[in-house]
This record gives structure tokens, C-alpha cells and sequence, in this order.
């Protein structure tokens, strides 16, 4: 008997790649050996392979190639594709309402939306920075009340578009990115007294952006440091904390994220030569509890999520803070730091848990 097909949908471009097997960032490998380990077989196809007579053209692993080929469309879907428009998450609500189940279906919620959700948890208050939409009136007040500020695209991800507001003598300067590519590694400084810059307004006009104060951070060797936490549903349905990678901002910048500069390491070895009087068992445990308090405050009110890369970081004390999170969690980080057991676990995770979904299929997932 053929084993369960659970899909995986990706983007265009990732669709390319899969005939060749490099998939850049992606180890899809992962995904075939979960399958056979859950007894499920990943399939990988884009959303507009989906065809009304419930069929999905899609590329299976068969005897170690990849064949594309016109199957069923499976009832449980992992969605690792990004849908910037509504019209996409009304088709996608659409296939639920015809019985299937979509985990992670929407991945690009705002963070101004997350911060909102969080707050109503009088648990997570203390964790979370002042945060307000990035209107110059909302700059401006927040440029009395802090020294440093953080202003950056409410849906963008990996750093792309961050700028810093820091106050100097006889004024401010705005420090932000040469260009808004998501592999910008150059910053440049302005300096002005009062009066917000143009450049500054005439990013914001260009999309929406969120301003927050600026953290605390913990740093290593002089620079801030965060953690990119990956937080998932597993074979019991229910949130673990996969794994945890600290991210060191780049010499030039004060951004951690790797696509901007950024290096990882282990957050034990930091600790351990950084901050000796910590522990770092307790540190990691702070940190995963409120990872999962976080995620389930989260998935209580946004349907169907189970796969969160959450960017955390901690004060010189240990305190965790939260910075955002990411519903389309880039993985490599692991890879990079060399803890390919956690990377390899963050592909089986939404296997175990698409398992979960078919052997449930009535049953709604824990909290």
C-alpha cells in the first residue's frame, strides 16, 4: 500500500530546482527521509498546480529522482511557499473549506499584527519592545522618550530595509542600508538635528514600517547578539522548541541577521566565555519557555500555524526579549553552526506533525 502523500508547496524558483536536487537553502532530502520514517510521501508542487478535478501535478522521489507526475492532491499540505496578496489566502481558506488541511497557510503576518497579539498576555508585556506604526509623528515621540530607536518594513524578513535612530551630540543620526536588497552588507549614516531627514520620509512612503525601541541586547566581543529559535508542532501535535542558534550583528552593522552580515554560533559558548556568570542551562530554559508561551498566544488566535522561526534575545541578565518572528523559518542557521542534528530536525518536525494531521483528521491540534 502506498503510503499517505503529505504536500509540501513551494515557490516557483525552489519548483525549478527540485528535478536537479539543489535546492540552495532547502535540504528536501530531509523531507523524503521523514517521510519514510512517519510513513508519509512528500510531494513538492506549486499552488497553481492544483487542478479542480482534485489533482495537483507534483514532483515525487521515486528511486532517489525526482518525477514529476500528476497525483491526488493531498489532504494535508505544508505550506513553505510565500502568498503576498490576499487573492492567494482567500483561494487557500477556499481548499479548506473542500476538506483539506494547510499548516502554516499564511506566513507573512505583520509584525505590528504579532506585537498586538502578544501584548494581550500580561505574561508576555515585559518581554516586548515599544512598538508603534512608523509615522513621523510616532518617530518623533519616541525619539523623546528613548536614545536609540529601530525602524523597519512591518513584512519583510532577513533584516532587509532595518534602519537605527541613535542620538548623538547636537543631535541624531540615522544609520541605514545602501539599498533595500534582502543581500545588502553596506550602511550609511546621516546626521540631522531635529527635523526627521527626506530619505527617511521617503522610505516610508515606500511601504509600511513599525518603529520600536531599541533593545537591550546582550552582546559578544562588542557586538549585539540574538537567537533565531525555531519553534514547531511535532508527532504529538503539539509546540517544542527544535532548536536555538545565536546570530552576532556584523562589524559594520548592528543587524544580526546572516543575509546582512551576520555570523552564528552556539548560545552555550557564547555564555560560556561572554557572560561566565550565567547559567546557561537556566538562560536556555528562560528562553524556550517563553518561546513556546509566545507561540501558543500566537496560534491561539492566527489559524493553522505550526512552524515558527522566532528571533529572541536576552538582556546581560538572562532576560529574554522578543524581537519577531518569522512564520517561513529559514533554516540554514543550523547548518551553518554546525548543528546539523537540529537542522535535520526542523524538516522532520512537519512531517511528524503532518502525520499527526492525518492519522487526527476530526481532531484539532493542542495548544
Amino acid at each position: 500500500m502506498t503510503a499517505p502523500y503529505v504536500g509540501i508547496m513551494v515557490n516557483d524558483k525552489m519548483y525549478s530546482w527540485i528535478p536537479s536536487g539543489t535546492t540552495k537553502y532547502e535540504a528536501i532530502h530531509y523531507y523524503i527521509e521523514a517521510g519514510k520514517r512517519y510513513g508519509v510521501t512528500p510531494c513538492f508542487f506549486r499552488m497553481q498546480d492544483c487542478k479542480e478535478d482534485g489533482t495537483v501535478k507534483a514532483y515525487v522521489n521515486e528511486n532517489n529522482r525526482y518525477v514529476e507526475k500528476i497525483i491526488p492532491t493531498p489532504t494535508v499540505i505544508h505550506n513553505r511557499a510565500i502568498y503576498p496578496t490576499e487573492k492567494e489566502n482567500v483561494q487557500l481558506a477556499a481548499w479548506e473549506e473542500n476538506g483539506l488541511r494547510i499548516f502554516n497557510r499564511w506566513n507573512r503576518y505583520g509584525k505590528l499584527k504579532v506585537h498586538e497579539l502578544l501584548m494581550l498576555d500580561d505574561t508576555l508585556r515585559p518581554h516586548l519592545p515599544g512598538t508603534f506604526p512608523a509615522t513621523p509623528a510616532h518617530i518623533t515621540e519616541m525619539m523623546r522618550m528613548y536614545d536609540e530607536i529601530i525602524v523597519k518594513p512591518d513584512r519583510s524578513s532577513v533584516g532587509r530595509g532595518v534602519m537605527k535612530l541613535k542620538r548623538e551630540p547636537g543631535g541624531w543620526v540615522l544609520i541605514y542600508p545602501r539599498t533595500l536588497s534582502v543581500n545588502n552588507k553596506h550602511f550609511k549614516q546621516l546626521r540631522f538635528r531635529s527635523a526627521l531627514p527626506r530619505l527617511l520620509h521617503k522610505r516610508l512612503a515606500g511601504m509600511s514600517y513599525i518603529v520600536q525601541q531599541c533593545l537591550p541586547l546582550a552582546t559578544y566581543r562588542g557586538r549585539p547578539f540574538d537567537m533565531r529559535v525555531s519553534v514547531q508542532r511535532g508527532a504529538a501535535g503539539d509546540w517544542q522548541v527544535t532548536g536555538i542558534i545565536a546570530k552576532v550583528a556584523g562589524k559594520a552593522t548592528f543587524i544580526t541577521n546572516v543575509a546582512q552580515g551576520g555570523t552564528v554560533h552556539r548560545l552555550e559558548h557564547i555564555i560560556q566565555e561572554e557572560y561566565p556568570q550565567l547559567n546557561p542551562d537556566k538562560v536556555l530554559a528562560d528562553v524556550c519557555n517563553f518561546s513556546l508561551r509566545a507561540a501558543k498566544q500566537m496560534s491561539a488566535r492566527l489559524p493553522h500555524l505550526a512552524d515558527l522561526g522566532m528571533d529572541i534575545g536576552i538582556t546581560a541578565s538572562g532576560f529574554p526579549l522578543f524581537i519577531e518572528c518569522n512564520g517561513k523559518d529559514q533554516r540554514y542557521g543550523f547548518r551553518e553552526a554546525g548543528m546539523m542534528d537540529e537542522w535535520k530536525s526542523t524538516y522532520f518536525n512537519p512531517m511528524a506533525y503532518a502525520k499527526y494531521l492525518l492519522d487526527h483528521p476530526d481532531g484539532t491540534p493542542p495548544m
